[in-house]
């Protein structure tokens, strides 16, 4: 069965720095699109960040251009989310998801699989 497990979250002040893991099991996602996604509470969910099946290509929304780093290491089936300068803004729910069509999606219905999401809060 296909699985995606977040990692990481937590309580942070604001200026600080989370690493988000997203670690696969039970097929292969090395030729998936990888995504991030969060929802804060009575908000839909939207997009962060995504990766190509490479990692040549990356995409980021606004609102985290140059604080968010997005990677992944195929070899071990995992992505991870490089959050630095948090802010209270950033609090949510981050899932990540896998997308397995050839161009990147900024929309969370065009993912395949999801994982169960983490929490991450930014106090000020």
């Amino acid at each position: 069965q296909e699985q995606l497990v977040e990692s990481g979250g937590g309580l942070v002040q604001a200026g600080d720095s989370l690493r988000l893991s997203c670690a696969a099991s039970g097929r292969t996602f090395n030729n998936y699109i990888m995504g991030w996604f969060r929802q804060a509470p009575g908000k839909e969910r939207e997009f962060v960040a995504a990766i190509t099946w490479s990692g040549g290509r990356t995409y980021y929304t606004d609102s985290v251009q140059g604080r968010f780093t997005i990677s992944r290491d195929n070899a071990k089936n995992t992505v991870y989310l490089q959050m630095n300068s948090l802010k209270p803004e950033d609090t949510a729910v981050y899932y990540c998801a896998a997308d397995r069509s050839l161009s990147v999606s900024k929309w969370y219905i065009d993912y395949d699989y999801w994982g169960q999401g983490t929490q991450v809060t930014v106090s000020s």
